[in-house]
Protein backbone atom coordinates (compact mmCIF):
# COMPACT_ATOMS: atom_id res chain seq x y z
CA UNK A 1 0.00 0.00 0.00
CA UNK A 2 2.55 2.63 1.04
CA UNK A 3 2.40 6.07 2.12
CA UNK A 4 -0.97 8.03 0.82
CA UNK A 5 -0.11 10.49 -2.22
CA UNK A 6 -0.74 13.37 0.21
CA UNK A 7 1.06 12.55 3.18
CA UNK A 8 2.68 15.08 5.28
CA UNK A 9 6.21 15.07 5.36
CA UNK A 10 6.99 17.24 7.50
CA UNK A 11 9.39 18.29 10.84
CA UNK A 12 9.06 19.90 14.29
CA UNK A 13 9.83 22.19 16.43
CA UNK A 14 8.80 24.76 19.40
CA UNK A 15 8.82 28.22 19.56
CA UNK A 16 11.03 28.52 23.12
CA UNK A 17 13.53 26.27 22.20
CA UNK A 18 14.35 27.71 18.01
CA UNK A 19 12.97 31.46 18.12
CA UNK A 20 15.28 33.13 20.76
CA UNK A 21 14.68 36.73 20.96
CA UNK A 22 12.50 36.24 24.46
CA UNK A 23 12.60 39.71 25.06
CA UNK A 24 12.56 41.14 21.82
CA UNK A 25 9.45 43.39 20.13
CA UNK A 26 7.17 43.30 23.25
CA UNK A 27 7.41 39.97 24.35
CA UNK A 28 6.34 38.70 27.62
CA UNK A 29 8.38 36.32 29.45
CA UNK A 30 7.21 32.54 29.94
CA UNK A 31 7.88 30.48 32.49
CA UNK A 32 10.96 28.72 30.33
CA UNK A 33 12.03 32.16 30.81
CA UNK A 34 11.95 32.71 34.85
CA UNK A 35 13.06 29.10 35.64
CA UNK A 36 16.17 27.85 36.94
CA UNK A 37 18.55 26.74 33.73
CA UNK A 38 20.39 23.69 34.54
CA UNK A 39 23.94 24.18 34.74
CA UNK A 40 26.03 24.53 31.43
CA UNK A 41 23.05 25.04 29.11
CA UNK A 42 22.21 28.09 27.90
CA UNK A 43 18.97 30.16 28.33
CA UNK A 44 16.40 30.89 25.93
CA UNK A 45 17.61 34.48 24.36
CA UNK A 46 19.50 33.16 21.28
CA UNK A 47 18.54 29.45 20.74
CA UNK A 48 19.06 28.69 17.23
CA UNK A 49 18.29 32.48 16.09
CA UNK A 50 15.05 31.38 14.37
CA UNK A 51 13.35 34.63 15.28
CA UNK A 52 15.83 36.92 12.74
CA UNK A 53 16.30 34.48 10.44
CA UNK A 54 13.23 32.64 9.65
CA UNK A 55 13.06 33.76 5.82
CA UNK A 56 15.91 31.78 5.32
CA UNK A 57 15.24 29.03 7.22
CA UNK A 58 12.55 28.26 5.50
CA UNK A 59 14.03 28.49 2.23
CA UNK A 60 16.06 25.86 3.88
CA UNK A 61 12.76 23.71 4.65
CA UNK A 62 11.89 23.67 0.95
CA UNK A 63 15.21 22.89 -0.30
CA UNK A 64 14.88 19.89 2.72
CA UNK A 65 11.15 19.47 0.46
CA UNK A 66 9.07 19.58 3.68
CA UNK A 67 5.46 19.07 3.10
CA UNK A 68 4.66 20.59 6.31
CA UNK A 69 5.99 22.29 9.09
CA UNK A 70 4.80 21.68 12.58
CA UNK A 71 5.61 24.75 14.91
CA UNK A 72 4.47 26.07 17.90
CA UNK A 73 3.03 29.92 19.00
CA UNK A 74 4.54 31.45 21.67
CA UNK A 75 1.73 33.01 24.09
CA UNK A 76 3.66 35.62 25.68
CA UNK A 77 4.85 36.62 21.79
CA UNK A 78 0.98 37.31 21.27
CA UNK A 79 0.22 37.94 24.90
CA UNK A 80 2.84 39.47 26.61
CA UNK A 81 1.08 38.86 30.02
CA UNK A 82 -0.99 36.26 29.24
CA UNK A 83 -4.63 38.32 29.11
CA UNK A 84 -4.94 41.48 27.91
CA UNK A 85 -3.83 43.19 24.58
CA UNK A 86 -2.40 41.76 21.92
CA UNK A 87 1.14 42.38 20.99
CA UNK A 88 1.34 43.27 16.87
CA UNK A 89 5.02 42.79 16.68
CA UNK A 90 4.11 38.94 17.76
CA UNK A 91 1.30 38.81 14.88
CA UNK A 92 3.37 40.01 12.27
CA UNK A 93 6.31 37.61 12.98
CA UNK A 94 3.64 34.67 13.22
CA UNK A 95 1.92 36.10 9.57
CA UNK A 96 5.39 36.62 8.09
CA UNK A 97 6.30 33.33 9.09
CA UNK A 98 3.00 31.40 7.87
CA UNK A 99 3.08 33.82 4.66
CA UNK A 100 6.86 32.02 3.77
CA UNK A 101 5.85 28.61 4.40
CA UNK A 102 2.65 29.12 2.06
CA UNK A 103 4.62 30.75 -0.43
CA UNK A 104 6.74 27.25 -0.86
CA UNK A 105 3.96 25.11 -0.42
CA UNK A 106 4.55 23.90 2.82
CA UNK A 107 1.70 23.18 5.41
CA UNK A 108 1.36 25.17 8.60
CA UNK A 109 0.70 22.73 11.29
CA UNK A 110 0.33 25.02 14.46
CA UNK A 111 0.59 24.28 18.06
CA UNK A 112 -1.01 26.57 20.42
CA UNK A 113 0.85 25.56 23.83
CA UNK A 114 4.32 24.13 24.22
CA UNK A 115 5.33 24.49 27.45
CA UNK A 116 5.65 28.05 27.72
CA UNK A 117 2.82 29.32 30.09
CA UNK A 118 3.02 32.87 30.82
CA UNK A 119 4.89 33.50 33.58
CA UNK A 120 2.21 35.92 34.87
CA UNK A 121 -0.30 33.45 34.55
CA UNK A 122 1.84 31.12 36.76
CA UNK A 123 2.43 33.76 39.91
CA UNK A 124 -0.94 33.45 39.86
CA UNK A 125 -1.05 29.12 40.18
CA UNK A 126 -0.54 28.56 36.84
CA UNK A 127 -3.09 25.81 35.25
CA UNK A 128 -3.84 25.16 39.19
CA UNK A 129 -5.95 27.85 38.48
CA UNK A 130 -8.83 28.17 36.87
CA UNK A 131 -8.34 31.33 35.61
CA UNK A 132 -5.93 29.64 33.36
CA UNK A 133 -8.51 28.41 31.29
CA UNK A 134 -10.10 31.01 30.90
CA UNK A 135 -6.63 32.68 29.19
CA UNK A 136 -6.21 29.93 27.60
CA UNK A 137 -9.30 29.99 25.80
CA UNK A 138 -8.90 33.59 24.87
CA UNK A 139 -5.71 32.96 23.95
CA UNK A 140 -6.66 30.18 21.57
CA UNK A 141 -9.60 31.97 20.08
CA UNK A 142 -6.91 34.97 19.00
CA UNK A 143 -4.96 32.63 17.30
CA UNK A 144 -7.36 30.59 15.15
CA UNK A 145 -8.89 34.53 14.21
CA UNK A 146 -5.57 35.87 13.31
CA UNK A 147 -3.85 32.71 11.70
CA UNK A 148 -6.90 30.30 10.88
CA UNK A 149 -7.47 31.68 7.62
CA UNK A 150 -3.84 30.42 6.43
CA UNK A 151 -3.54 27.53 8.92
CA UNK A 152 -5.83 24.66 8.60
CA UNK A 153 -4.63 21.89 11.02
CA UNK A 154 -3.99 23.27 15.01
CA UNK A 155 -2.83 20.94 17.82
CA UNK A 156 -3.81 22.17 21.32
CA UNK A 157 -1.32 21.25 24.37
CA UNK A 158 1.77 19.77 23.71
CA UNK A 159 2.85 16.63 26.10
CA UNK A 160 -0.11 17.62 28.37
CA UNK A 161 0.94 13.99 29.71
CA UNK A 162 4.62 14.63 30.46
CA UNK A 163 3.87 18.25 31.90
CA UNK A 164 1.49 16.03 34.65
CA UNK A 165 3.83 13.14 35.20
CA UNK A 166 7.04 15.13 35.16
CA UNK A 167 6.53 18.67 35.42
CA UNK A 168 9.80 19.45 36.99
CA UNK A 169 11.42 18.86 33.81
CA UNK A 170 9.12 20.86 31.96
CA UNK A 171 8.80 24.23 33.94
CA UNK A 172 11.87 23.54 36.26
CA UNK A 173 12.03 23.88 40.02
CA UNK A 174 10.21 22.10 42.56
CA UNK A 175 6.52 22.00 42.57
CA UNK A 176 5.96 21.34 46.33
CA UNK A 177 2.25 21.25 46.57
CA UNK A 178 1.25 21.88 43.77
CA UNK A 179 -1.53 20.17 42.83
CA UNK A 180 -0.79 17.67 39.72
CA UNK A 181 -4.21 16.34 38.88
CA UNK A 182 -6.13 19.43 39.45
CA UNK A 183 -3.88 21.55 37.52
CA UNK A 184 -4.05 18.33 34.54
CA UNK A 185 -8.20 18.53 34.90
CA UNK A 186 -7.80 22.26 34.12
CA UNK A 187 -6.15 21.51 31.00
CA UNK A 188 -8.62 19.03 30.16
CA UNK A 189 -11.57 21.57 30.53
CA UNK A 190 -9.40 24.13 28.33
CA UNK A 191 -8.57 21.84 25.32
CA UNK A 192 -12.18 20.69 25.40
CA UNK A 193 -13.34 24.41 25.60
CA UNK A 194 -10.58 25.61 22.59
CA UNK A 195 -11.33 22.74 20.31
CA UNK A 196 -15.17 23.91 20.37
CA UNK A 197 -13.79 27.43 19.95
CA UNK A 198 -11.60 26.90 16.71
CA UNK A 199 -14.74 24.74 14.94
CA UNK A 200 -17.37 27.63 16.09
CA UNK A 201 -14.90 30.23 14.68
CA UNK A 202 -12.93 28.27 11.97
CA UNK A 203 -15.50 25.21 10.69
CA UNK A 204 -13.05 24.27 8.59
CA UNK A 205 -9.93 24.35 10.45
CA UNK A 206 -9.46 20.79 12.15
CA UNK A 207 -7.78 20.40 15.31
CA UNK A 208 -6.34 17.88 17.87
CA UNK A 209 -4.53 17.22 21.27
CA UNK A 210 -0.76 16.13 20.73
CA UNK A 211 0.34 14.01 23.95
CA UNK A 212 3.37 12.05 23.99
CA UNK A 213 1.94 8.44 23.92
CA UNK A 214 3.65 5.07 23.97
CA UNK A 215 3.09 1.21 24.56
CA UNK A 216 3.99 -0.37 27.86
CA UNK A 217 5.51 -4.06 27.48
CA UNK A 218 4.87 -6.30 30.19
CA UNK A 219 7.82 -7.53 31.58
CA UNK A 220 6.77 -11.19 31.48
CA UNK A 221 3.70 -13.17 30.70
CA UNK A 222 3.14 -13.63 34.23
CA UNK A 223 -0.31 -11.98 34.96
CA UNK A 224 0.49 -9.36 37.31
CA UNK A 225 3.44 -7.94 34.87
CA UNK A 226 0.56 -7.58 32.57
CA UNK A 227 -1.93 -5.86 34.52
CA UNK A 228 1.03 -3.55 36.29
CA UNK A 229 1.33 -2.83 32.35
CA UNK A 230 -2.28 -2.43 31.55
CA UNK A 231 -2.08 0.69 34.41
CA UNK A 232 0.91 1.79 32.98
CA UNK A 233 -0.43 2.54 29.76
CA UNK A 234 -4.21 3.91 31.36
CA UNK A 235 -2.05 6.23 33.24
CA UNK A 236 0.21 7.22 30.96
CA UNK A 237 -1.63 7.33 27.02
CA UNK A 238 -5.18 6.64 28.05
CA UNK A 239 -5.90 9.02 30.69
CA UNK A 240 -5.07 11.99 27.80
CA UNK A 241 -6.85 10.34 24.70
CA UNK A 242 -9.79 9.22 26.33
CA UNK A 243 -10.54 12.74 27.78
CA UNK A 244 -9.65 14.74 24.69
CA UNK A 245 -11.59 12.03 22.54
CA UNK A 246 -14.60 11.08 24.45
CA UNK A 247 -15.04 13.74 27.15
CA UNK A 248 -14.40 11.24 29.71
CA UNK A 249 -11.72 10.07 32.16
CA UNK A 250 -10.19 6.83 31.39
CA UNK A 251 -11.28 4.13 34.56
CA UNK A 252 -7.93 2.44 35.21
CA UNK A 253 -6.37 5.89 35.20
CA UNK A 254 -8.84 7.28 37.58
CA UNK A 255 -8.72 4.43 39.68
CA UNK A 256 -5.10 4.94 39.96
CA UNK A 257 -5.56 8.76 40.82
CA UNK A 258 -7.66 7.81 44.00
CA UNK A 259 -5.60 4.94 45.24
CA UNK A 260 -2.67 7.78 44.77
CA UNK A 261 -4.26 9.90 47.30
CA UNK A 262 -5.13 12.79 44.94
CA UNK A 263 -8.50 14.65 44.37
CA UNK A 264 -10.15 16.38 41.54
CA UNK A 265 -12.79 19.13 41.83
CA UNK A 266 -14.77 17.74 38.63
CA UNK A 267 -17.77 20.05 37.98
CA UNK A 268 -20.81 19.32 36.07
CA UNK A 269 -19.62 21.89 33.96
CA UNK A 270 -16.83 20.37 33.70
CA UNK A 271 -18.48 17.28 32.33
CA UNK A 272 -20.80 18.88 29.49
CA UNK A 273 -17.66 20.93 28.59
CA UNK A 274 -15.45 18.06 27.89
CA UNK A 275 -18.12 16.28 26.20
CA UNK A 276 -18.81 18.89 23.93
CA UNK A 277 -14.76 19.28 22.52
CA UNK A 278 -14.58 17.15 19.55
CA UNK A 279 -10.80 16.43 18.19
CA UNK A 280 -10.97 15.79 14.35
CA UNK A 281 -7.37 13.90 14.66
CA UNK A 282 -4.98 12.95 17.12
CA UNK A 283 -1.53 14.01 16.59
CA UNK A 284 1.27 12.41 19.25
CA UNK A 285 4.46 12.12 19.79
CA UNK A 286 6.92 8.92 20.21
CA UNK A 287 10.39 8.43 21.23
CA UNK A 288 10.23 5.52 23.15
CA UNK A 289 8.18 2.39 24.41
CA UNK A 290 8.76 1.11 28.51
CA UNK A 291 9.15 -1.99 29.84
CA UNK A 292 7.02 -2.60 33.46
CA UNK A 293 7.10 -5.06 35.48
CA UNK A 294 5.16 -6.18 39.01
CA UNK A 295 8.12 -4.80 41.48
CA UNK A 296 6.95 -5.50 45.53
CA UNK A 297 6.79 -2.02 47.00
CA UNK A 298 7.45 -0.37 43.92
CA UNK A 299 3.76 -1.38 42.39
CA UNK A 300 0.78 0.51 43.92
CA UNK A 301 -1.59 -2.23 45.60
CA UNK A 302 -3.92 -1.91 48.27
CA UNK A 303 -4.23 -3.65 51.61
CA UNK A 304 -5.07 -7.29 49.81
CA UNK A 305 -2.27 -6.94 48.03
CA UNK A 306 -4.72 -6.02 44.51
CA UNK A 307 -2.83 -3.74 41.79
CA UNK A 308 -4.02 -0.52 40.89
CA UNK A 309 -1.54 1.27 39.40
CA UNK A 310 1.60 1.44 37.14
CA UNK A 311 4.36 -1.39 37.67
CA UNK A 312 8.02 -0.40 37.78
CA UNK A 313 10.18 0.04 34.58
CA UNK A 314 12.81 -2.99 34.31
CA UNK A 315 15.37 -3.88 31.91
CA UNK A 316 14.58 -4.95 28.30
CA UNK A 317 17.57 -6.85 26.82
CA UNK A 318 15.80 -6.96 23.64
CA UNK A 319 16.11 -2.98 22.98
CA UNK A 320 18.73 -0.55 22.49
CA UNK A 321 19.67 2.68 24.11
CA UNK A 322 19.88 6.33 23.40
CA UNK A 323 23.17 8.04 24.69
CA UNK A 324 21.70 10.82 26.55
CA UNK A 325 18.44 9.88 27.85
CA UNK A 326 19.04 6.20 28.05
CA UNK A 327 15.48 5.97 26.15
CA UNK A 328 14.50 1.88 24.56
CA UNK A 329 14.67 2.39 20.96
CA UNK A 330 12.07 0.82 19.73
CA UNK A 331 10.93 1.12 16.30
CA UNK A 332 8.00 -1.94 16.54
CA UNK A 333 6.82 -0.15 19.64
CA UNK A 334 6.59 2.53 17.18
CA UNK A 335 3.61 0.27 14.98
CA UNK A 336 2.55 -1.40 18.06
CA UNK A 337 1.41 2.16 19.30
CA UNK A 338 0.07 3.59 15.81
CA UNK A 339 -2.18 0.45 15.61
CA UNK A 340 -3.18 0.62 19.38
CA UNK A 341 -3.83 4.22 19.23
CA UNK A 342 -6.30 3.63 15.78
CA UNK A 343 -8.22 0.37 17.39
CA UNK A 344 -9.22 2.69 20.30
CA UNK A 345 -10.15 6.22 18.48
CA UNK A 346 -10.46 5.12 15.05
CA UNK A 347 -9.53 9.00 14.11
CA UNK A 348 -6.46 10.26 11.64
CA UNK A 349 -3.47 10.34 13.08
CA UNK A 350 -0.60 12.78 12.55
CA UNK A 351 2.89 12.05 13.94
CA UNK A 352 4.81 15.48 15.04
CA UNK A 353 7.70 14.44 17.37
CA UNK A 354 9.86 11.39 16.52
CA UNK A 355 13.58 11.53 16.76
CA UNK A 356 16.91 10.78 17.92
CA UNK A 357 19.11 13.15 20.08
CA UNK A 358 22.93 12.66 19.91
CA UNK A 359 26.61 14.48 19.75
CA UNK A 360 26.98 15.53 16.72
CA UNK A 361 30.12 16.62 15.35
CA UNK A 362 31.05 18.99 12.58
CA UNK A 363 34.23 17.62 11.20
CA UNK A 364 35.36 19.46 8.15
CA UNK A 365 32.13 21.22 7.45
CA UNK A 366 29.77 18.20 7.76
CA UNK A 367 27.97 16.39 10.09
CA UNK A 368 28.20 12.35 9.32
CA UNK A 369 24.99 11.70 11.44
CA UNK A 370 24.50 8.01 9.78
CA UNK A 371 22.53 6.85 13.37
CA UNK A 372 20.00 9.48 12.50
CA UNK A 373 18.89 7.93 9.17
CA UNK A 374 19.23 4.48 10.66
CA UNK A 375 16.97 5.35 13.73
CA UNK A 376 14.48 6.96 11.51
CA UNK A 377 14.33 4.65 8.85
CA UNK A 378 13.86 1.83 11.03
CA UNK A 379 10.72 3.98 12.23
CA UNK A 380 9.47 5.12 9.39
CA UNK A 381 9.56 1.54 8.12
CA UNK A 382 7.04 0.62 11.08
CA UNK A 383 5.32 3.21 10.30
CA UNK A 384 4.74 2.09 7.00
CA UNK A 385 3.82 -1.75 8.41
CA UNK A 386 1.24 0.08 10.40
CA UNK A 387 -0.53 2.02 7.19
CA UNK A 388 -0.57 -1.04 5.66
CA UNK A 389 -2.21 -3.31 8.59
CA UNK A 390 -4.89 -0.04 7.75
CA UNK A 391 -3.91 2.40 10.23
CA UNK A 392 -5.06 6.27 8.68
CA UNK A 393 -1.61 7.98 9.09
CA UNK A 394 -1.52 10.96 7.45
CA UNK A 395 1.54 12.91 8.75
CA UNK A 396 5.33 12.12 10.27
CA UNK A 397 7.36 15.13 11.82
CA UNK A 398 10.45 13.74 13.44
CA UNK A 399 11.70 16.23 15.79
CA UNK A 400 13.94 18.35 14.82
CA UNK A 401 13.85 20.23 11.97
CA UNK A 402 17.25 21.91 12.58
CA UNK A 403 19.27 21.81 16.21
CA UNK A 404 17.77 23.47 19.25
CA UNK A 405 17.79 23.91 22.95
CA UNK A 406 17.26 20.78 24.16
CA UNK A 407 15.21 20.68 27.85
CA UNK A 408 18.35 19.14 29.74
CA UNK A 409 21.41 19.28 27.41
CA UNK A 410 20.99 22.89 25.47
CA UNK A 411 23.24 22.27 22.04
CA UNK A 412 24.67 19.22 23.40
CA UNK A 413 21.78 17.22 22.53
CA UNK A 414 21.37 17.89 18.72
CA UNK A 415 18.03 16.16 16.91
CA UNK A 416 18.10 18.51 13.63
CA UNK A 417 18.32 17.76 9.71
CA UNK A 418 20.27 20.80 10.10
CA UNK A 419 23.44 21.66 12.25
CA UNK A 420 23.29 25.33 13.86
CA UNK A 421 26.72 26.56 14.45
CA UNK A 422 26.79 27.41 17.69
CA UNK A 423 27.83 25.51 21.70
CA UNK A 424 26.56 25.73 25.34
CA UNK A 425 29.16 28.15 25.92
CA UNK A 426 29.28 30.25 22.33
CA UNK A 427 27.24 31.43 20.55
CA UNK A 428 29.28 31.57 17.34
CA UNK A 429 27.92 32.21 13.94
CA UNK A 430 24.63 30.37 14.29
CA UNK A 431 25.43 29.15 10.46
CA UNK A 432 23.23 26.75 9.07
CA UNK A 433 24.61 23.76 7.93
CA UNK A 434 23.02 20.53 6.24
CA UNK A 435 23.49 16.73 8.06
CA UNK A 436 23.93 13.81 6.20
CA UNK A 437 20.80 12.98 7.27
CA UNK A 438 19.23 16.16 5.20
CA UNK A 439 20.08 14.82 1.90
CA UNK A 440 18.44 11.44 2.82
CA UNK A 441 14.88 12.80 3.95
CA UNK A 442 14.90 15.21 1.20
CA UNK A 443 14.99 11.60 -0.99
CA UNK A 444 12.79 9.85 1.26
CA UNK A 445 10.13 12.65 1.11
CA UNK A 446 10.95 13.05 -2.89
CA UNK A 447 9.80 9.15 -3.18
CA UNK A 448 6.83 9.60 -1.07
CA UNK A 449 8.86 7.23 1.08
CA UNK A 450 9.34 4.33 -1.41
CA UNK A 451 13.52 5.08 -0.65
CA UNK A 452 14.70 4.63 2.40
CA UNK A 453 18.34 3.17 1.97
Amino acid sequence: MGFPKDFFWGASSSAYQIEGASATDGKGPSVQDVKTIPAGTPDFTVCSGHYERYADDVELFAELGLKAYRFSIAWTRIIPNGVGEVNQAGVDFYNNLIDALRAKNIEPIVTVYHFDLPAALQEKGGWASRETVDAFVEYSRTCFELFGDRVTYWQTINEQNMMTLVPEHVVGGALDDYPLYQANHHMFVAQSKAMAVCHEVRPECRIGPAPNIAIHNPASSDPKDVLAAQYADAVRNWLYLDAAVFGEYNALALDYIKHSGYTIDITDEDRQVMKNGKPDFIAFNYYNTDTVGYVAGEVLVDEQGNIHGPGARVDNPSLGKTQFSGWWIDPVGFRTTLQEIHSRYRLPLIVTENGLGERDELIDGEVDDQYRIDYLRDHISQMEAAIDSGVPVFGYNPWSVMDLISTHEGFLKRYGFIYVNRTNDDELDLARIKKKSFGWYRKVIETNGADLA
